[in-house]
């Protein structure tokens, strides 16, 4: 199997990654496009034979600096959502937030973390620890669910509550979405992409923004199906099954560049 073949099936995730620490496609989208440079220039940079996985991942800890360098660009749909967070990017360090997104988003255990970005494991214990006391104190929001399984929509919502959010609705089907999102204008959305009438909680989502800026997370079994490299896809995304921690970790670190939210 040639390099680019083994690399191939780990892009999606690490899209979603360098999306997730940067807040904005384009921003997380250099830093791949950074690694594959790399990789292209350096092909010995990687052991196939190795842990790859963490080996890529660790690529996208050290050239994270490429996301300020693309952030500092004109780019219209990302300079407020980076301006929002730079204030909150000051009170909390962004290893930390990439320690709670390797761990509760990308699956990796603490070892492997401390690994990708170059510390012990009750160092990154402490991370995380502080990243999602600092989060939870900086934000909270109105939130919308679109979920026609009522034992998944009963367990986010509780997540949700318990995160000190306010859940305005649970809706079902498309048209459902729509209406609740018109009446509360939430602060977010989460929804699932197939719906109880075989409706599509994509494009529910896609005709909710068009009359509102609110930021949504997908929940999916199928995250590749999203992360195609067409324009627009969604920022954020989990897959199911999920842990109520991978959730939390990315409830917060979506409202973290969000203008809604409020200093809890």
């Amino acid at each position: 199997m040639s390099l680019g073949q083994a690399i191939a099936p780990h892009l999606p995730y690490l899209r979603r990654y360098g999306r997730a620490i940067s807040g904005s496609q384009q921003a997380g989208d250099a830093l791949v496009a950074g690694l594959l440079e790399s990789l292209v220039a350096h092909p010995d940079a990687v052991d196939p034979a190795g842990e790859l996985r963490i080996q890529l991942y660790r690529m996208v800890h050290d050239n994270f600096g490429l996301a300020a360098e693309q952030a500092a660009a004109p780019d219209p749909d990302a300079a407020s959502d980076l301006a929002i967070a730079d204030a909150r990017l000051s009170r909390i360090p962004s290893l930390a937030r990439q320690a709670l997104l390797l761990t509760a988003v990308e699956g990796f255990s603490t070892a492997e973390t401390g690994r990708i970005i170059g510390r012990d494991t009750a160092a990154v214990e402490a991370l995380i620890a502080d990243a999602m006391e600092e989060i939870d104190r900086q934000t909270r929001a109105r939130i919308l669910i679109i979920e026609d399984e009522p034992i998944i929509a009963m367990d986010i919502e509780m997540i949700v509550r318990d995160l000190g959010h306010e859940v305005v609705a649970v809706a079902t089907t498309h048209a459902e979405a729509v209406a609740e999102a018109q009446e509360h204008r939430p602060g977010l959305v989460l929804a699932d992409i197939q719906l109880a009438d075989n409706s599509s909680g994509i494009e529910a989502v896609q005709e909710i923004l068009t009359g509102m800026n609110v930021p949504v997370i997908f929940i999916t079994a199928f995250p590749e199906r999203l992360l195609t490299g067409d324009r627009p896809e969604p920022a954020f995304l989990l897959t199911k099954p999920y842990q109520p921690a991978t959730l939390r970790a990315a409830i917060s670190q979506v409202l973290f560049f969000d203008e809604s939210t409020v200093p809890a």
